[in-house]
């Protein structure tokens, strides 16, 4: 096992003025909000959409099950987690098909008062349908509802597709952090 850093963009999204436009849900798909009983169906949609990409190196916890459902049970249970900012998406190919969850974000506000998004999902089948925006919007709304003037996410430098997504939505770069992480070398 060897140490290596990743660089980390911090990025702040102004809630003073308008929020960007959010495109409509693809038919299928609906949103979720917040209930205690999700926190399972938060736990299993995090752990599918985060397993196989850079983020499990940097965070290795949502790369297992097990550690996505104790990050979500700990998200849940901080003093400033923000129901308001936290949704699935469910898609169903049927009105009346059990649910296929396919998308999650936390929020939660931080000790200076700004909105913290703590992760955004969506699993690799249902990528390139707008639903990261669409969760994104959701969340930046409930933060704005609930008095919050800011709010900010960080994202893997190495993650371009979501920096691109981030910045076309008009988050702006504020800070770079470096997090490190234990990798094992072949």
């Amino acid at each position: 096992m060897g140490v290596t850093y990743f660089k980390r963009y911090r990025m702040e999204y102004d809630l003073t003025g308008p929020l960007f436009a959010p495109p409509e849900l693809p038919t299928g798909y609906s949103l979720e909000p917040w209930s205690d009983e999700l926190v399972d169906t938060h736990a299993d949609t995090k752990y599918r959409s985060f397993r196989f990409e850079i983020d499990a190196c940097v965070f290795p916890c949502l790369g297992q099950s097990e550690g996505c459902s104790r990050l979500m049970r700990e998200i849940a249970r901080r003093d400033g987690f923000m129901p308001e900012a936290t949704w699935l998406m469910a898609w169903r190919s049927h009105p009346l098909d059990r649910p296929d969850y396919c998308g999650t974000i936390q929020g939660i506000l931080d000790k200076s008062r700004v909105g913290s998004v703590q992760n955004i999902g969506v699993t690799p089948e249902h990528r390139g349908r707008l639903l990261g925006t669409i969760l994104i919007y959701h969340a930046l709304r409930g933060f704005r509802e609930q008095g919050m003037q800011r709010a900010f996410l960080e994202v893997t430098a190495q993650n371009q597709g979501a920096l691109r997504l981030y910045q076309r939505l008009g988050f702006r770069t504020t800070k770079t952090v470096y997090k490190a992480a234990e990798v094992a070398y072949a």
